[in-house]
C-alpha cells in the first residue's frame, strides 16, 4: 500500500496494533503460567481478557472503515515478545524471573500505549470519533495495567527478588565489602 494520506497511515497503524493484539492473545498465557507471584498471574489472566474486548474494539473500527484488519505484522510486538520468552526461559530465584517478565510486559505496554496514542490521534485528525473514543478506552487500559504491573514490582516482587537475590557478603582484609 502506498502511503499517500494518513487515511492509509490510520489503517496501518490500527493493522498493526491488530497484529500486536493477536500476538499477545498467545504470548499473555505463557506469561502467566512462567510467573510464580500470584498476583502476577491474576494481573496476566485479567490482561488477557481486556486484550479479547481490544481485538473486539479494532475489529469494530475496521468494520466501520469497510476494511479488514489482516495483512500486516507487527513486528515490534514480535519482537517483544521474543524478548520477554527468553525471559521465562532462565533458571534462577522466582522472584528474580517475576521482576524480569514484570519488565518484559511493561515494554509491551509502553509500546502499545504509544501506538494506540498514535492511532487515537489519527482518528480525532481524521474526524473518526467513535473510532476515537473506542481507541481511548483501550488506551485508559493499557495504562492501567501498566499501574498495576508497576504496583505489583514495586510493592511486591521487586522487594521479593532484592531479599531472595542479597549474596552472603564477605568483608575483605581491606574493610570493602565483596560478593
Amino acid at each position: 500500500m502506498k502511503l499517500d494520506s494518513l487515511h492509509k497511515l490510520y489503517i496501518e497503524e490500527l493493522r498493526d496494533l491488530y497484529s500486536a493484539e493477536n500476538q499477545l492473545l498467545k504470548a499473555l498465557p505463557k506469561m502467566a503460567k512462567a510467573a510464580s507471584s500470584d498476583e502476577l498471574k491474576q494481573a496476566f489472566a485479567d490482561h488477557l481478557e481486556e486484550t479479547k474486548d481490544h481485538v473486539e474494539r479494532l475489529e469494530e473500527i475496521f468494520s466501520g472503515l469497510d476494511e479488514s484488519p489482516k495483512g500486516k505484522t507487527c513486528h515490534g510486538m514480535k519482537g517483544l515478545i521474543e524478548e520477554g520468552s527468553e525471559m521465562t526461559k532462565h533458571d534462577g530465584e522466582e522472584s528474580v524471573l517475576d521482576a524480569g517478565i514484570i519488565g518484559a510486559a511493561q515494554k509491551v505496554e509502553h509500546y502499545e500505549i504509544a501506538s494506540y496514542g498514535t492511532a487515537r490521534t489519527f482518528a480525532t485528525l481524521l474526524g473518526e470519533d467513535e473510532a476515537a473514543d473506542l481507541l481511548q478506552q483501550t488506551l485508559d487500559e493499557e495504562g492501567d495495567t501498566n499501574k498495576r504491573l508497576t504496583e505489583l514490582a514495586e510493592d511486591i516482587v521487586n522487594p521479593e527478588a532484592l531479599r531472595e537475590s542479597e549474596p552472603e557478603e564477605e568483608v575483605a582484609t581491606s574493610g570493602s565489602r565483596r560478593r
